[in-house]
Formats: structure tokens, C-alpha cells, sequence
């Protein structure tokens, strides 16, 4: 590690609030790189101090402990995920206004190109989540936040009725199948081109929300 002069270099000048912003995103960066390299096994405090070249102490600033810290970077890569989707989304909405089948396309074009052009955001988001208890949470809370997002989404575009479950259960389906394909895919044991996924992807996800919708009309019927 740095000694301490060339790292207190780093924050001369800088009012205090920004300086602990920077160290906490230097350490969210650091913690980042191992957890999606290293693996949990690997990502410990420090561990994450000497990857961010940080002393011990200014890990306590920002974190209370490690489980605070890696929920922090499972966090971020959701925020820069959910960033790239909303993009590529509105994106398509302006090519092609009206077509939601090209933005539905257009956004697991974004989310499978987002863990396949830097890997370590697939191991923060589908692998080492499982290894700890405060990231299994935050996982199955993200999860469940999304579907309920999806749900929401089905029910406005497809008329279903709110009390109708089958929408929730067509949301939970696609978010979990999601995960396990694209870590199938990337562990090569789906062997498939980036575009044919996609595609794949898309075309089932539409199929799965028509089938939903014509589920609860048939049961509406009954």
C-alpha cells in the first residue's frame, strides 16, 4: 500500500463530504473488482483497503461492515444495469414509436449485453449473491421488485385484471429464467451467438406475456 503521505495527497484541497464520497466509491470500485474476479472467498476488508489503496480506517466511514459494503456494489451494478436498459429502450421507443415488442427486444438486447461485455457484473448480480446471506437478500429483493414492475407493466399493456395472479407468476418466471439462462449462457453451457440469445430470449418473453394474457381472459370467461 501507498504510504500515507501520497494517499492523503489524494484529498488535499477537497471539503470533506467529497472527500468521503470518493473513498467510498474508490472502495465500492475496488470491492467491485474482487467480488467479480475473486469471488466472495476473496473480498474481504483487507483486501478491498489494499485494492482501493485506502487505509483500513477509511473503510469504517462509509461501511459498517463488509455485508454493508458488498450490497453496496450489488446495488450500483443494478443501478448501471437498470441505466443501460431505460437507454436502449428509449432508444427503440423513438425508432420505432408504438412497437413494444422491438423495446422489450431492445431491453434484454441491453441487460445481455451488459453481463457479457464485463463478466464480473454477472458474478455480482447471478454467482457469488448466493454466497452471502446480506446479498442473497438484497438479490431476492431486487427480484421481487422487478416482478412486481413487470406485472405492472403486463397488466397495463394487456388488460389484466389486478387480482388476477397469473401476471405475477409470468413476471416471477421471466426474472428467475433470466438469471439462470444468462449464467448458462456464459458458462457455455447454452452455446449460442449474443444475437441468437437475444432474439430467443425476446420471442419467449413476448410468448410468455401473450400466454398470460390469455390465460386470464379464459379464466374471465369461466
Amino acid at each position: 500500500m501507498p504510504s500515507p503521505t501520497r494517499r492523503d495527497v489524494r484529498w488535499v484541497g477537497l471539503p470533506a463530504e467529497v472527500r468521503r464520497s470518493q473513498r467510498r466509491a474508490l472502495l465500492v470500485g475496488a470491492a467491485f473488482d474482487l467480488l467479480g474476479t475473486d469471488g466472495w472467498a476473496g473480498t474481504t476488508v483487507r483486501a478491498v483497503c489494499q485494492r482501493a489503496e485506502l487505509n483500513p480506517r477509511y473503510f469504517y466511514e462509509s461501511f459498517v461492515d463488509l455485508d454493508a459494503l458488498v450490497v453496496a456494489v450489488y446495488d450500483h451494478v443494478v443501478e448501471e444495469l437498470a441505466a443501460a436498459v431505460l437507454l436502449a429502450q428509449e432508444a427503440a421507443r423513438q425508432a420505432a414509436p408504438g412497437e413494444e415488442a422491438a423495446q422489450a427486444r431492445a431491453g434484454i438486447g441491453a441487460i445481455v449485453a451488459f453481463v457479457d461485455d464485463d463478466r464480473r457484473r454477472a458474478r455480482v448480480l447471478y454467482v457469488e449473491a448466493l454466497g452471502n446471506e446480506a446479498l442473497n437478500r438484497r438479490r431476492i429483493e431486487t427480484g421481487h421488485t422487478l416482478a412486481t414492475a413487470l406485472e405492472q407493466q403486463g397488466s397495463a399493456r394487456g388488460g389484466l385484471p389486478e387480482h388476477e395472479h397469473v401476471g405475477r407468476v409470468a413476471a416471477s418466471m421471466l426474472v428467475g429464467g433470466m438469471s439462470e439462462v444468462l449464467v448458462a449462457w456464459l458458462d457455455g453451457r447454452i452455446r449460442a451467438e449474443r444475437s441468437q440469445l437475444v432474439d430467443d430470449l425476446a420471442d419467449l418473453a413476448l410468448a410468455l406475456g401473450e400466454a398470460a394474457v390469455a390465460i386470464a381472459r379464459r379464466r374471465a370467461k369461466s
